[in-house]
């Protein structure tokens, strides 16, 4: 019993030690080699922990291993941009002015509803109103907002003063939820009741752009009607449709 105390306890402290040469990244920010070397080091340090009768050097020895591995590719890494881009991969555009890339999609084995994830994870809901989502090598999304138009200032001084006594009598901005309507060139059955759209509604929108519902990546509509398109290899666009509920979700 004394022996497993033992055992745990050096363990723990090589571990400790190595953990912290590895520097002090969250499991979320880990390249994909760090990742690895982390669960292995997991693994084999429960081997000797388990077992009084397993040598401890049987899990301190791959334990350092895996160590100065990492050490040894940090620094090969820092050095060689090329040999950055083998082990971490490369940074991947998944939403750009054009809309959602369907091709850089694929490359990542991901769908819609990992980028819906993705994106709503981010603090994002309107895909309307993202210029560009970037995938970093670590698994963090990046989100580049698109820029909102500004007023132009008025040059006139009294002009400015009723303009802000007329923004002050004003209601704020109503909170637009949008609801998928199709994913994959799929119908959201549920999505359509609820937001009371006809599937003929999104077919004449999709016939006045020369497209096919196997087309559409995806589409949403919000409370207002304005709705999304973005078809898999043709530039996203928006346009109002015909919402028979009035937008009440």
């Amino acid at each position: 019993m004394f022996v497993v105390f033992l055992k745990s306890i050096i363990t723990f402290l090589v571990v400790f030690f190595v953990i912290r040469l590895m520097g002090k990244r969250q499991i979320g920010e880990m390249q994909p080699f760090e990742l690895v070397i982390t669960l292995i080091i997991a693994e084999v340090a429960c081997i000797p922990m388990n077992d009084p009768y397993i040598p401890l050097y049987y899990g301190l020895i791959p334990i350092l291993t895996l160590a100065t591995l990492h050490i040894v590719l940090s620094l090969i890494m820092r050095k060689s941009i090329k040999m950055r881009k083998i082990m971490s991969g490369s940074s991947v555009i998944v939403i750009d002015k054009a809309g959602i890339n369907y091709d850089n999609l694929k490359k990542m084995n991901m769908n819609m509803d990992d980028l819906i994830e993705a994106v709503r994870t981010a603090g994002y809901v309107d895909f309307s109103q993202i210029a560009y989502a970037i995938f970093e090598t670590n698994g963090q999304l990046c989100v580049v907002e698109k820029e909102q138009p500004q007023e132009q200032p008025s040059q006139d001084k009294s002009d400015k003063n009723n303009k802000d006594a007329d923004s002050r009598q004003e209601q704020p901005p109503q909170t637009l939820l949008p609801l998928e309507l199709v994913i994959d060139g799929k119908f959201n059955e549920k999505n359509l009741e609820l937001s009371g759209t006809e599937k003929s509604e999104i077919v004449r929108v999709l016939n006045e752009n020369g497209l096919r519902l196997s087309d559409l990546l995806y589409a949403d509509v919000r409370q207002d009607g304005n709705a999304y398109f973005s078809p898999k290899r043709k530039p996203a666009f928006c346009c109002p449709i015909n919402i028979c509920g009035g937008g009440n979700w």
